[in-house]
């Protein structure tokens, strides 16, 4: 009877550890974010390998089939919805089926992919291969976020606060080295800038190539920032700094 009993509590104790472990499997974000001082917030799978979109694709429509999907392997999943973390990445994911009936995960409508010659967490040298291929970077590129103490202000496809400093040039930046150290650069690497809602005129927006080749947002001709003393979604803590590092009231 005792022998039985083991047994019956062994067995319950197994089915709890794969359900745990079922559970945690299913729970595993499909896609992440990682930052690149030179590309800015981008998409990655849960491996950490970058995504990328294609220029020729349209919305929920993939064009890269056969050899194409050979060099670029589709980012699959096997369900009909897609885990993401952080939660409150903006934009949205979606379930497209591809020619062979496999689902691929869209972001924005764009479908996903990896590149063949990517081969360790942080690769990207698919960036702009043929100048249709891009890291899929986080879209709106800016939006606007309303805050108590400092109204309506520019953040980044984060939520983070965005500066501007006195001491650049229209169309250039004088802040590199230790200085964008601590005032990292607002950084995009994709074929279209996306304002966000609040963000009056999409042709306000620009960018600019820094003196390390990446290419940094704009708002009206300024460079925009993040600063690494803010730690949370509308964090100002930036604002006034020496007297020439401002936020943006749109």
């Amino acid at each position: 009877m005792k022998l039985k009993q083991n047994l019956l509590l062994a067995a319950i104790t197994l089915i709890a550890t794969i359900s745990s472990l079922a559970a945690a499997q299913a729970a595993q974000p499909d896609v992440q974010l990682r930052y690149s001082a030179t590309l800015g917030h981008y998409l990655t799978a849960a491996n950490g390998m970058t995504l990328y979109t294609f220029a020729k694709d349209t919305a929920g429509v993939s064009n890269c089939n056969d050899g194409c999907a050979a060099k670029w392997p589709p980012f699959t999943v096997m369900s009909d919805s897609v885990n993401v973390a952080p939660q409150n990445v903006p934009g949205e994911f979606s379930i497209i089926t591809r020619n062979d009936g496999s689902k691929q995960v869209a972001y924005n409508g764009l479908p996903l992919y990896f590149w063949v010659n990517d081969k360790v967490v942080g690769d990207t040298t698919g960036q702009g291969v043929k100048d249709v291929w891009f890291v899929a970077n986080l879209n709106p590129t800016v939006q606007v976020l309303a805050t108590a103490d400092n109204g309506n202000i520019l953040v980044g496809p984060t939520g983070m606060t965005l500066y501007t400093f006195d001491a650049d040039e229209a169309d250039k930046s004088n802040c590199n080295g230790g200085c964008a150290a601590k005032w990292p650069p607002l950084m995009f690497a994709g074929n279209s800038l996306q304002a966000g809602k609040g963000v009056m005129a999409e042709f306000e927006l620009g960018t600019i190539e820094r003196a390390d080749g990446g290419m940094q947002v704009t708002y009206n001709g300024k460079p925009l920032y993040y600063w690494f003393k803010d730690h949370t979604a509308g964090d100002a803590s930036g604002n006034g700094v020496k007297n020439v590092w401002h936020i943006v009231n749109p």
